[in-house]
């Protein structure tokens, strides 16, 4: 009995299941394209489905908008206090030791003078992955310098903004960055010399109310966020309901606050013409 089921031949090997290696794909949080990474990181971190920016470092920045990628640094030894012993889940200066270690910076933004298509300019960059971008005094400070930089050299500013706002650790220190930044803009206007803002996602709060919005020019990477404060905070504030995708670049550039959205693609010839012309 046992004979009449006996096999003929042999039948399917099992193959041995191979592993996929973590990191190879990603799935773009706009639309839901699953991207393979190679081809994304080709595409400039952005989805060619749907044309939303993924993040991009401050040194891709640097490599992406500057002649050779070249950047010659100034003000690199400032180094954040603790003004005010503060402390949360953490100490403020082991926060500020554990970004170090993690960007390799010793703040959240790099500054100092570049080239944009053979023209000098002022350059500064935030970098979102230093305590989310946050401006604390050495950013204020950092910025402010690079403004006096453009001042000095008679020669055009450039800032590419990527923050969620001032620092809470440092305080009321925090916040007055806003008002030395603004005024030395105002004092930078004298010179007749271009500043053009580029805000990337996210670019918020402290950040967006201070010099991120007095630019000549204002340009945004698509579908980028940004805004002062929280939708729910600016909700309860108002008392109403918040037409959808009003923090968006889109609407922004809707509303008359941008003059233009820029894919990553065209951010550096953009900002070859547009200094071309004003200056």
């Amino acid at each position: 009995m046992v004979e009449w089921f006996r096999k003929a031949r042999e039948g399917l090997i099992s193959q041995t299941k191979k592993d996929i290696p973590e990191g190879l794909w990603t799935k773009c949080p706009d639309c839901g394209e699953i991207i393979y990474v190679k081809e994304l990181e080709r595409n400039l971190n952005t989805c060619n489905n749907c044309d939303y920016h993924f993040k991009f470092s401050s040194r891709q920045y640097i490599s992406l908008l500057l002649d050779d990628g070249l950047l010659e640094e100034h003000d690199t030894g400032l180094i954040s206090g603790d003004p005010l012993k503060f402390k949360d889940s953490k100490k403020y200066p082991d926060r500020i030791r554990a970004a170090q270690a993690k960007t390799g910076q010793n703040d959240g933004v790099i500054s100092g003078m570049g080239k944009v298509d053979g023209r000098e300019v002022s350059f500064a960059i935030m970098d979102f992955a230093f305590i989310g971008g946050s401006m604390g005094s050495v950013v204020g400070e950092k910025i402010a310098r690079t403004i006096e930089r453009a001042m000095l050299r008679a020669v055009p500013l450039v800032v590419v903004s990527c923050s969620g706002g001032a620092r809470m650790q440092e305080g009321i220190l925090s916040l007055m960055q806003m008002a030395k930044t603004s005024a030395l803009l105002a004092k930078y206007d004298e010179v007749r010399q271009p500043f053009i803002s580029v805000l990337t996602n996210p670019t918020t709060a402290g950040v967006m109310a201070s010099y991120a919005s007095l630019g000549d020019v204002i340009i945004a990477e698509p579908k980028a966020l940004l805004g002062f404060a929280g939708q729910r905070v600016i909700k309860q504030t108002i008392g109403a309901d918040l037409p959808p995708g009003f923090q968006s670049s889109e609407f922004f550039l809707d509303h008359g606050f941008l003059d233009k959205i820029v894919h990553r693609r065209d951010l550096k010839k953009t900002l070859s013409s547009l200094l071309e012309f004003l200056s």
